[in-house]
């Protein structure tokens, strides 16, 4: 049986193939992305435009070496919609430009001293299952998009969560030559008419939108409490993106952490948070649901990522085209994002078995047992107004106990290191 062929990052992809899977990335972010902005009561044409200026300047300033889409961070909501309520999204934003700022010398600190420490901090043991939890502490949101969770599930829903998940799964297993490589693609459009024949469309909001529509910007307003109230939020982020760049190295099989960089990668997500902040846009990180594609497609090119890019801003002026983006029903969105967040979980197991991880060693199994537990048991440690939780806890305690490892076995104090 002959394998799907993998395109690289570097690979130009010829045109006819370009668009297809630029537009496959562009709906893999949309849904999620387009989320953050309702929530803050914005318009999302402005986030749609920054999120596609964000990832071209994230492609031009790591040297076109790591293929990662930019798109709305989630990790922001907590203490951002703290901050609304209490002083408004302008003063939000001012927060956004000072832990962008915040996170650039975070990543020239990086640059500086290396990234050695990663492997103390968080080894393989504890990496491996922090980076599984980024996709697995989504799956509620999966099922929550496709109306699986609500008190009375509507048959409809089910249906087209269904048609959509299904045609995903056995789309990468069964389709060939073009059609294998957009199967992502393909499950929205099935989808899409199935959600269609179930009377779940309604384009009202097609009808009314005009053709061209500027984006709606908003300058920032800065004040001590808002900016102290937001900020730590720069470990959840930094915590994600570390992450989801081990997950996408180990996709594409190569060391993303040494080249182009973690401090490149890190200052090009956080520089792209602090445009955006001044231009009324909500804060960015690198995208889970992109990493899900490039896992199905095993298609890794820049190329594609910068075509999503493009094709995201366009949507951001073209008033129809955003409005009609926006009627793609939640079952078909949580269809497709079941899928998507299982490959990033199955990552985090895949390098654990790459990574040799000897569970023979109490450490190691005590270091996943740990992480695991506390990323999906619910529990919450609160610092100030900002709420740490899930794979952002996991990973914090993972960090403490992987030091506190490192510490016992550098002074021989463990039982596996006592008569050395």
């Amino acid at each position: 049986m002959v394998e799907k062929r993998i395109i690289q990052v570097e690979e130009k992809v010829p045109f006819k193939l370009l668009v297809p899977l630029s537009i496959q990335h562009m709906f893999a972010m949309f849904g999620a992305s387009v989320l953050v902005p309702f929530l803050f009561g914005i318009n999302p044409a402005v986030v749609l435009l920054m999120n596609g200026v964000g990832t071209l300047l994230f492609i031009l300033i790591t040297k076109g070496k790591a293929p990662a889409y930019l798109g709305s961070s989630f990790a922001f909501l907590g203490p951002a919609g703290l901050v609304i309520e209490k002083f408004g999204f302008s003063y939000a934003l001012g927060g956004f430009v000072a832990i962008g700022i915040g996170g650039m010398i975070v990543a020239l600190l990086i640059g500086k001293f290396g990234t050695d420490w990663i492997d103390v901090v968080l080894p393989p043991a504890a990496m491996g299952p922090v980076v599984a939890l980024i996709g697995l502490e989504l799956a509620g949101n999966a099922a929550d998009n496709a109306g699986l969770l609500a008190e009375q599930i509507d048959v409809k829903n089910v249906m087209v969560f269904l048609v959509t998940l299904g045609t995903a799964v056995f789309g990468q297993v069964l389709f060939r030559k073009f059609f294998s490589v957009i199967p992502i693609l393909i499950a929205i459009i099935v989808g899409y008419a199935a959600a269609g024949l179930c009377g779940l469309l309604d384009f009202a909001e097609v009808s009314s939108a005009s053709f061209f529509a500027l984006p709606n910007f908003q300058t920032p307003r800065f004040n001590l409490e808002a900016i102290l109230t937001i900020f730590p939020a720069l470990l959840l982020v930094t915590s994600e993106h570390i992450g989801h760049q081990v997950v996408t190295g180990k996709i594409v099989g190569r060391d993303l952490l040494k080249e182009p960089g973690l401090n490149r990668s890190l200052f090009a997500d956080f520089f792209s948070t602090t445009l955006s902040g001044c231009v009324g846009s909500v804060p960015t990180t690198t995208y889970g649901e992109n990493i899900g594609v490039m896992a199905v497609t095993k298609v890794y090119s820049v190329q594609v990522i910068g075509g999503a890019a493009v094709l995201s801003i366009c949507c951001s002026f073209l008033g129809k085209l955003s409005a009609l983006i926006s009627t793609i029903p939640g079952p078909v969105i949580g269809g497709i994002s079941f899928l998507l967040y299982g490959m990033i979980g199955t990552s985090g197991l895949r390098m654990l078995v790459d990574s040799r991880v000897d569970y023979g060693k109490s450490k190691n199994l005590a270091l996943t047992s740990v992480i695991f537990v506390t990323g999906l048991s619910g529990i919450a440690l609160k610092i100030g107004n900002v709420e740490l939780t899930g794979m952002v806890l996991a990973c914090v305690v993972g960090m403490a106990l992987s030091l506190i490892f490192y510490l016992l076995e550098k002074y021989h104090l463990t039982n596996e290191t006592a008569g050395e």
